[in-house]
């Protein structure tokens, strides 16, 4: 797989999730809560921020990541629901700023805010700016993909959680495997070159493409066209779905969303606040129950679920929410009235 996930925290902690390219120096991530379980060394590979909502526990994190990429020559790009960008320079104007400009490199920081439409609005803020707004071009993003890059897009839903919030969907397109067995066969070295082959064939390159080949033993090299190699020592598979869902009401239309936005995701993971048996008080809060979050994870045929965002009042009862879920799952789908 092209991303490996994994919480922020445990999952009676402020939600998040963490997503590592695994191969390359690069990271996504979901929510912005309390980010003290992340080393730095996987901070500083963030390239792009999906934050459901600004709840505290869900931006708290935006400080500590600024502070880190402060002086360095890097950028974050932060998507949210309406209102988002506005919160972003906010959140940077109530620092003092005189002498940014001392800093050897310009950080900046995208924030893009998105409505029901799905037209899109954007800030960039510069550290030597004194991260004063210059406003970006304002774009559309059709059926609410926010990233679409050559081997992944990110999509986002709009649920209700009393205010709008957004669930995301981090699509890998079609995947490319090499037959490493073919390789050796054809004498062939693996090496770097193997992940410009995977480019050049998703981006769709002729075919006709010369490729050069180092060859094993270091004994020189070869040179192939695109499609022989593709033909010869690559495999295309469907991609697979990343679902992040947190902080919904059970309502009709949250869960035919959700159903909609993960549909046969690999790995779905999604809030589990609060047992059945407290039922009225998740509907108050306006939380999925672990049974609620079953039965949707079973509408939606996810393959994997990974509960989080347990409520506290269950730190002792911790496989009693588990279980909820997972007997939620393997029963027939209910449907909120």
């Amino acid at each position: 797989m092209m991303f490996s996930p994994e919480l922020v925290n445990q999952p009676f902690g402020d939600p998040g999730l963490f997503v590592d390219f695994n191969f390359e120096r690069r990271a996504l991530l979901f929510d912005l809560g309390d980010l003290g379980a992340l080393a730095p060394r996987k901070l500083l590979r963030v390239s792009d921020v999906f934050v459901s909502h600004t709840h505290m526990d869900h931006f708290v994190g935006f400080d500590q990541m600024l502070r880190l990429c402060l002086g360095r020559p890097t950028s974050i790009r932060l998507f949210g629901p309406p209102g988002f960008a506005a919160q972003v320079e906010h959140k940077l104007a109530a620092y003092t700023w005189n002498l940014v400009e001392n800093y050897a490199a310009d950080f900046f920081v995208e924030a893009w805010e998105v409505d029901q439409r799905w037209q899109a609005t954007g800030v960039r803020l510069r550290s030597r700016r004194r991260f004063r707004s210059e406003p970006l071009p304002p774009r559309h993003c059709p059926d609410g993909v926010l990233a679409d890059e050559a081997g992944f897009r990110v999509r986002a839903a709009f649920l209700d959680h009393g205010i709008p919030c957004l669930g995301f969907a981090l699509e890998e397109k079609v995947r490319v495997n090499v037959w490493k067995s073919r390789l050796a066969e054809l004498g062939l070295a693996v090496g770097p070159w193997l992940k410009q082959l995977k480019d050049a064939a998703l981006g769709g390159a002729p075919d006709g493409t010369p490729v050069r080949v180092p060859l094993a033993g270091d004994t020189g090299e070869r040179v192939f066209t695109l499609g022989a190699l593709k033909a010869a020592v690559l495999q295309f598979v469907p991609g697979e779905t990343i679902c992040y869902v947190t902080d919904v009401a059970y309502t009709p239309d949250n869960v035919r969303r959700i159903s909609a936005l993960a549909a046969g995701a690999s790995q779905l993971f999604i809030e589990a606040t609060f047992l059945d048996e407290d039922g009225q008080h998740a509907a108050s809060k306006m939380h999925l129950t672990a049974r609620q979050a079953g039965s949707i994870a079973r509408l939606a045929g996810a393959k994997r679920v990974v509960p989080f965002h347990f409520s506290p009042r269950y730190e002792q009862r911790e496989a009693d929410l588990r279980r909820e879920l997972e007997a939620a799952r393997a029963a027939a789908p209910s449907q909120p009235g």
